[in-house]
């Protein structure tokens, strides 16, 4: 859907010869896998209705943000003035945090008796996590090695909803704006170097590097807040596998 040509150092699926389109089927399969795997290992269990439900609402969350994403970039519809911070937070909580953070350890929660009533404020933190962990992402995408991270990044000539696009819009006088509304999604190396060259100029890299730190601040701070301390050492776990990673 992103019209990708790499993830995770390797050729998109439906880039391979003789896959193509076929990847959409391959796609429900593996996602019909999800129920089997679930029903052959915990049918019979007093939360396999609560996991089966989990899932569910987590897909149908990771749907709902890759839609978000998909028609906020859509090609003739081009137009960053509709770009900002809400918007993009909108879209990666709902995209990657549900999925990503939030699923596994609700997972456990779930396996280890208890109520996910009882646990909004760990969901909080867990989608708070996801969102930082977007914006590394973002801006991995613009800074990052691409034989290292396994990706080649393409948010400028895509046209993305991206955390740096969205401050760089924060943070740009008239000039500089007509520079990026006039470089920004064009697929020319040119206009590309112009987009980077801009975020060089506001500073781009240090401002992700204040937000990192003032994330990692309060989201320690929240999960120090947590009076069960075996959910404190899962959320640290996750915290620490994340803050400041470069791939």
């Amino acid at each position: 859907m992103d019209n990708s040509q790499t993830r995770r150092g390797q050729p998109c699926w439906f880039r391979v010869p003789q896959v193509g389109l076929i990847a959409v089927n391959d796609g429900i399969i593996l996602r019909n896998h999800i129920s089997r795997i679930l029903q052959r290992h915990f049918k019979g269990k007093p939360y396999y209705v609560d996991l089966i439900d989990l899932f569910n609402e987590v897909e149908f969350k990771t749907a709902s943000g890759q839609l978000l994403d998909l028609i906020t970039t859509h090609e003739g519809e081009k137009d960053l003035s509709k770009y900002n911070l809400t918007v993009h937070r909108r879209i990666v909580q709902y995209k990657t945090a549900y999925y990503s953070f939030y699923l596994p350890v609700a997972c456990a929660l779930l396996l280890a008796g208890e109520n996910l009533d009882n646990f909004g404020d760990v969901k909080n933190i867990l989608v708070e996590m996801g969102t930082y962990f977007q914006v590394q992402d973002d801006y991995l995408d613009c800074y990052g090695d691409p034989d290292f991270i396994g990706k080649i990044g393409t948010d400028i000539e895509d046209y993305k909803c991206s955390w740096l696009v969205v401050q760089a819009l924060e943070r740009t006088d008239e000039d500089q704006k007509k520079i990026l509304f006039e470089n920004y999604g064009k697929s020319d190396p040119a206009c590309v170097a112009k987009v980077k060259d801009l975020y060089k100029e506001l500073n781009l890299e240090e401002v992700f590097h204040e937000y990192e730190r003032e994330s990692y601040t309060k989201l320690t701070a929240d999960i120090e807040a947590q009076p069960n301390k075996a959910v404190q050492t899962v959320l640290k776990s996750f915290l620490h596998k994340i803050y400041k990673r470069d791939k």
